[in-house]
């Protein structure tokens, strides 16, 4: 069986870090782990997971504050399992979600899963954010538009390695792992919804919302990922 790591950023997480982690736990098994990367948490978040006393949970702290892509990309230098699981701290995990995407990731590289998207109190607030955001795979598709949202991601440790260290201009993490496995690795999407996306004030990132940037902004974003794709060619 592969090595299994779930990679966490957190920051101020009180209120939800224990749900989610009570989620991931029970689907791991005894040698996997869950990195989690603490941006300065200020609040009980780190009482929190000490009180886990658990070996598979492993905190770290990120020297670089205020940068989700910083704490993401310091949890990922940790963790040392073939199969890499990116998690929000303040989504749930459904039943059945690693043993689903372990299965897809016998085929291919990276795999992306749907989720149901929910507010606060997990109340439903959309059926699929496959359907808002129109997931499909395809490089040029996902540079335009796109489906990698790192909640519902899994990939080896081929993506990995070549999608790190993050370049310092991109947007954001999960798109551009998800354009480094579309450019050079195998992808595919499971239909499957497997995860509560939680989306409330304090949520870091506005998947499916109507973006506040302007067009020649958006474009730059763009040509900032191509450029940086280009650069990972030998």
């Amino acid at each position: 069986m592969p090595k299994i790591s779930v990679c966490v950023a957190t920051h101020n997480g009180e209120k939800y870090i224990r749900e989610q982690i009570d989620s991931i736990l029970p689907q791991l098994g005894p040698h996997d782990e869950i990195i989690v990367s603490d941006d300065g948490s200020e609040d009980t978040t780190i009482s929190i997971l000490l009180s886990y006393r658990d070996k598979r949970l492993k905190l770290v702290d990120c020297a670089s504050k205020n940068s989700p892509i910083k704490n993401f990309e310091n949890a990922l230098n940790h963790c040392t399992g073939d199969i890499i699981f990116l998690s929000d701290q303040d989504d749930l995990w459904l039943a059945g979600k690693v043993k689903t995407m372990i299965q897809a990731l016998e085929k291919y590289d990276l795999v992306l899963s749907d989720c149901y998207v929910v507010n606060e109190k997990l109340q439903p607030i959309h059926s699929s954010l496959f359907e808002i955001n129109k997931a499909r795979p395809g490089l040029w598709k996902n540079l335009w538009k796109n489906s990698y949202t790192g909640c519902c991601m899994a990939f080896n440790r081929k993506v990995l390695s070549k999608a790190l260290p993050f370049p310092s201009d991109i947007p954001m993490h999960d798109q551009w792992i998800g354009l480094v496995a579309e450019l050079f690795f195998k992808t595919s999407i499971v239909q499957k919804k497997l995860t509560l996306y939680r989306r409330h004030n304090n949520t870091t990132t506005r998947t499916g919302d109507k973006s506040n940037y302007g067009l020649l902004s958006k474009i730059k974003f763009r040509f900032k990922l191509l450029k940086n794709l280009i650069h990972l060619y030998p």
